[in-house]
Formats: structure tokens, sequence, C-alpha cells
């Protein structure tokens, strides 16, 4: 084990100093708000050109914010325009999503799945399903980390092996594995997807794929995340048994006192939840599907446009089959009586979502007043400029590799996937389209999220990385942050590197991101 005075410790401890130094993103967005409103005063009736698509050229000017007019409109439009109505609504898209995934996870429904998988399984292949669990559970924010991590401890402690070996596997499939799942329109891709829209539509980049094909910013990932999920399973797996098993099985461990091995067995009353669980799932699938192809079905209009409304209101349909199935498990388990509980249990989980609405109020708020002033405009003017300059922007692939690594090194120092993509994507989204049309925003954002993804478990100032390290103190007590990141640093380069060149392959060869 590694002492506190090793220079891994040391290197570690620089981190956090310099992450402590860095304001919560609510202040930050302040600063860069009063920051812009004292560039126009000094660049106001600036003058500059940028180049389109086609190759012609546009002229294009900062606004001063202090006179009249603009002082008039950074009031009239607060509220609705550059915060409620931001992106087509999508602080409302992400509150309706919480509805349906935060009751299944209120009912207790994604815990007792996770207890069932886990529980018939040999240990060969154990360390594959705990990834492929922490990849799934982030379909609900806090299950992986707070559920499946300490649970698989225990599954590792019930055939005698050190816990600390599950609690790995699971803790690389929950944050390493963040951006990817199987099922489509999660949180995650609403929130980049939607706002990756935004940010295209406010500085005029198309939001088209790098195929040139039309994106819906909910599904614009999802084959490049099915391959990812795949992907990350087998190398998780791989990693765990190649590696992390035969090192931490010649370390000792302490059992609890106070441990409950029966903790992961599920009740008689919550295998009955599970069977109507399914039951509603069926249901509401078999609904949903009817909706998709009846009166939600693909048609073309008078003007001869098509338009899909099942896949305008995906988002509508998957939160119904999460919200019916996590009524009929809570109903059967008794966790809700009458629908009183039903609707306290979704106010909860609305509940967790208030720093969320005070930090969009201000970023939203900055980056309305960002793409409004032009300053946002020149800003992606001048770092285009500067990549043409060094001679990158001819190559998407240095472009791509460039911004995983300067998104996978701010990770380490700035918590919170929303707050980066709200500081990072409205910047890099026109700037590197500019740079390389082939950089289209489903590239960029693809980029940013397997980035974002790989460094969480490097990293202390990772939001559950503290909780993580109480969890497995429990079994080893002078188990250190250098020893937890010591031994998840071999997932995260695997995962970054091998999760970049699937991106690139993808993009070399031609084959579409998402739908």
């Amino acid at each position: 084990m590694k002492k506190n005075n090793s220079p891994e410790v040391k290197k570690i401890s620089l981190i956090e100093r310099i992450g402590s130094k860095i304001p919560d993103p609510v202040i930050i967005f302040i600063g860069l708000f009063i920051i812009v409103m004292l560039l126009t005063a000094f660049l106001g009736g600036k003058e500059f050109y940028t180049k389109g698509a086609d190759g012609t050229l546009t002229a294009n000017h900062i606004k001063n914010m202090f006179t009249t007019e603009n002082i008039r409109w950074l009031f009239d439009n607060a509220l609705l325009t550059n915060w409620l109505a931001y992106a087509g609504g999508i602080l409302g898209t992400i509150l309706i999503v919480m509805f349906g995934i935060g009751l299944a996870e209120e009912s207790g429904l994604f815990s007792a799945l996770i207890r069932k998988v886990g529980s018939n399984i040999s240990e060969r292949f154990l360390p594959y399903l705990l990834v492929f669990l922490g990849i799934m559970s982030n379909l609900a924010s806090d299950a992986g980390y707070l559920v499946l991590i300490p649970l698989a401890g225990l599954l590792y402690l019930g055939i005698k092996k050190n816990p600390l070996i599950g609690m790995f596997a699971a803790f690389a499939g929950v944050s390493a594995g963040f951006s990817a799942n199987l099922i489509p329109a999660t949180i995650i891709d609403v929130i980049i997807g939607k706002n990756a829209q935004g940010f295209a539509d406010g500085a005029g980049v198309p939001f088209v794929s790098y195929l040139g094909n039309d994106l819906n910013p909910y599904t614009m990932h999802y084959y490049f995340m099915l391959a990812s999920t795949a992907m990350l399973v087998l190398l998780g797996g791989f990693i765990t048994n190649r590696f992390i098993r035969p090192k931490f099985e010649k370390i000792s461990y302490t059992v609890p006192e106070d441990m409950n091995m029966d903790d992961f067995t599920l009740s008689d009353v919550e295998k009955k939840g599970l069977r109507w669980a399914g039951i509603g799932f069926v249901l509401s699938t078999a609904f949903s599907i009817f909706l998709a192809l009846v009166p939600l079905a693909e048609y073309v209009d008078a003007e001869g446009a098509s338009h899909t409304p099942y896949l305008d209101n995906i988002i509508l349909l998957i939160t119904f089959v999460f919200f019916t199935s996590g009524v009929f498990y809570g109903f059967a388990t008794k966790k809700f009586t009458k629908m009183q509980d039903v609707i306290a249990a979704m106010s909860k989980q609305i509940g967790t979502m208030g720093y969320t609405i005070v930090l969009t109020f201000f970023s939203y708020n900055f980056l309305a007043l960002l793409s409004y002033t032009g300053l946002g405009t020149y800003i992606t003017y001048l770092g285009a400029k500067a990549l043409e300059a060094i001679g990158v922007s001819g190559s998407s692939t240095l472009l791509i590799i460039g911004f995983i690594v300067i998104t996978a090194i701010i990770n380490l120092f700035v918590g919170g996937l929303t707050s980066k993509w709200l500081l990072l994507g409205p910047v890099f989204i026109p700037m590197l389209y500019q740079a390389n049309p082939n950089m289209t925003p489903d590239v960029v954002a693809a980029a940013y999220r397997l980035a974002d993804s790989s460094t969480n478990i490097i990293t202390p100032l990772m939001t559950y990385a503290g909780i993580i390290l109480v969890f497995m103190k429990k079994y080893k007590k002078d188990f250190s942050v250098g020893d937890l990141i010591g031994a998840m640093f071999p997932y995260s380069i695997t995962f970054l590197v091998a999760w970049t060149a699937l991106l690139l392959t993808f993009v070399g060869f031609g084959i579409p991101l998402g739908f």
C-alpha cells in the first residue's frame, strides 16, 4: 500500500488544491456574464467577417450592451426567452425525464433489478456484469453510486473474494462509462443533444451530422453509444480479471461486524414487485409501440416534407415506460399505497433538480448574451483562425483528439458534465465547425461525452469520490485516495484511448453516430 507521503499522493493533493480554488459553476457564469458586458463596452461596433459553409463571407458586428435598447433586451428576455425557452425548452424536457426515471428509482425498482441480475453469475463473468450494470444504472442519477457500488462489494464478499475488486468494476461502469447506455434518449442524451442544438442554432451552425443528415438531439449518438456500451463492458471486465483481481486477491481486507450479508438478497415482496414491474413494462411498451405506429407514425405533409412524430416525442414515450414500471413495482411492494405516494415520489426527485434550475438560469442567460452581442461569434472566429494558423484545421482527426485531450484534462479539475458542457459547447461547436466543416455538432458532442466520462474515476474532485472512498474504507481502513486512483487508472486510460479510437473509426468509415 502506498504511504501518504508518496509522490503519487503529492500530485493528487496538488490536483485537489487546484480544484478547491475553482469557484462553483454558478459563480463562474455570473462572472462571465459581467466580463462579457464589460467587453462589449470596449468592442461594441467592431466589424469582422466569417466564412459560411458555402464559402461566402458574412459581416458580423459586436453590440454594446450599455445602450438603453440592449439593457431593455436583458430584462425583457431574462425569464422566458433566455432561460425557460432556451434550446426549445430543454429545462422542461429534463424535468419530464425525471418524472419517469426518478419515480422508478424512488420506488426501489432499480435497486431490486441490480440485485436480481447480480446474484446468480459466476466469478469469471461477474466483472463484466458489474460494468454493464454500472453503465445502465446511469438511467438513475444516484442508483449506481449509492446502490450498485456497495452491492458489488457484498457480491464479492459473498463468494469469499476481496470486495474491493467488485467495487472497482462497478465504479468503472458507473462513472467511466457514464455516457454510454443501451436505452435511447437518456437524461445525458437530452442534456448533451438539446444543448448542442441550441449552441449550433445560436451560432448559425447547421444542426446536421457529418454525413449531412438532419440530427435528432435525443438520438444523434445512439449507434455510437450502443457500440460504446459493448466495448466498455468487454474492456472493463477484462481489466478487472487480468489486472485488478490478481493484485487485490493478495491484499487483506476486513469484514465489518455490522455487515449484513442478506443486503443483496431479494425478499419475496421484492420478487413479486419485479414480476409486476415486468407486466407494467410489457403493457407500457406495447402501448408506446402502438402510438409510434398509428397516431405518431411518420407522415408527409402537404408541402412534401417528412415528419417523424414518434422520434420527436421519444422522451415522453420512454418516460411513460419507466413511470408505468415504477408504479407497478411500487404498489406491488407496498412502497406506494395511494396515488398521493406516487406524486410525493415524483416531487422528491424533482426536488433534487434544484441546483440544475439555479445553474441553468445563469448559464442560459450568459449564453444568450454571448450570442446576442456577437461576442461568441467573435471568439469562435479568433479560435478558428488560430487553428488554421497552427495547421491543424484540415485534419478532423487531430481536432477530435485535441478536443478530447482538453476536455479530459479540464475534467480533472472541474466536475459536472452539464456545467462543463455549457462552458465548452458554445465555444467549441462553432469554432471547430468553422475550422473544419466535418466537425459537426454530433462529432464534437460525442468527443466531449467520452472525454468527460473517462477521467471521472481518477480525480478526487468528482462529486461522489468521497462517498466511494468511504464505502471502500469499510473493508480496508487505510485505503486512501491515492490507492483508489491508482486502482482506477488502468480503466481510465484504457477507456479514453479505446473510446477515442472507436469515435475515429465511426467518423473515418462514415458510420452514422445515431439517427
